[in-house]
């Protein structure tokens, strides 16, 4: 539940967008379709799935999981599985059944690339098995502490200790499994505070988390450390270290090519600029999504206002990179 203050806010720009509600529902339904019809270009894996799980080739050695939260990233050595990502952890048993019956025997490291538990669900049964978590330092305190969460206002207490990442790094981080190197990269502030990259460098495969979106509202957990200034200069990180042939996973969607990153890069980068102008007007978020802060972008949001609130709150969180004599 979000805060009243939120709803309030939320519930006057709906009123306002009343007449639009048709044709939200119409770009949905067609993003959706899209989003299976891209889906549908991967090879499948037949005979590889269990209770709803979707399982297609990216690669000979990396298979991407659908339908256990957000996406897992599977790569078979025989050094056994290397996954980026659990899932939420409705989907453990359905996970660990599909993962047997993939090749390379068992989960020898589990990368999370931020502490979301729809990316995390599936942590502990994986680390009770044996599988070396790995995630930047924030993840694993993040994990390991409780945290409130604002939006349901209560406490995430820690996950159990098998849960937590046992190996942790703060800026790069390498290791080699099988014929893959594995290269890591702290996207600083991108959807949280603690969001990496997993570069699959011999496959030419990034795995980028949430720190890409391109189906759902690109999200930034203001309280948990994200921020629009930070989700930009993520993505230009990601443009930076791959190339035309470079294939991106994110946690929700498609396999996707560098030109969608940069297309979003360009959106968020718009979106920073119109909004750091309007912000130092003193503007809340309510007035800068009426002064047409989205307008003419391209792309349409399915909650602009939900959006705009919290790329507003996180301005405000890193205040002192706007002017030095913001209101």
């Amino acid at each position: 539940m979000k805060s009243p203050a939120f709803e309030l806010a939320r519930n006057s720009v709906r009123t306002r967008r009343a007449a639009d509600d048709a044709m939200t529902d119409r770009r949905t339904l067609l993003k959706n379709a899209l989003y299976g019809a891209a889906c549908l270009s991967l090879p499948p894996l037949t005979g590889n799935a269990a209770d709803g799980i979707g399982v297609a080739r990216v690669t000979d050695e990396i298979a991407l999981l659908s339908g256990a939260g957000g996406n897992v990233l599977v790569l078979s050595t025989g050094d056994g599985q290397v996954l980026v990502d659990s899932g939420a952890a409705q989907f453990s048993a359905p996970l660990l059944a599909t993962l047997g019956e993939l090749p390379g025997e068992r989960v020898r490291t589990l990368i999370n690339t931020h502490w979301h538990l729809d990316q995390t669900g599936s942590n502990a049964a994986l680390g009770r098995a044996g599988a070396v978590i790995v995630a930047h330092e924030k993840t694993r305190l993040r994990l390991a502490t409780a945290h409130y969460l604002p939006d349901e206002d209560r406490y995430q207490p820690p996950l159990p200790e098998e849960a937590q990442p046992s190996k942790t790094f703060y800026v790069e981080h390498s290791m080699e499994v099988g014929n893959e190197k594995l290269e890591f990269g702290y996207l600083l502030e991108a959807h949280t505070d603690g969001d990496i990259y997993v570069s699959f460098s011999n496959a030419n495969v990034i795995a980028v988390g949430d720190a890409v979106s391109p189906v759902l509202d690109p999200v930034l957990d203001w309280f948990g450390g994200g921020w629009i200034g930070g989700r930009v200069d993520a993505l230009r990180r990601l443009l930076d270290i791959s190339d035309d042939a470079t294939r991106f996973v994110p946690s929700y969607g498609p396999v996707i090519g560098r030109a969608d990153v940069q297309a979003e890069h360009d959106l968020m980068l718009a979106l920073f600029e119109r909004m750091v102008e309007l912000v130092r007007k003193g503007m809340s978020a309510e007035e800068v999504l009426a002064a047409g802060v989205m307008d003419g972008l391209g792309r349409k949001f399915d909650d602009p206002f939900e959006f705009v609130y919290a790329a507003h709150k996180s301005l405000w969180a890193h205040h002192n990179t706007l002017s030095p004599d913001v209101v």
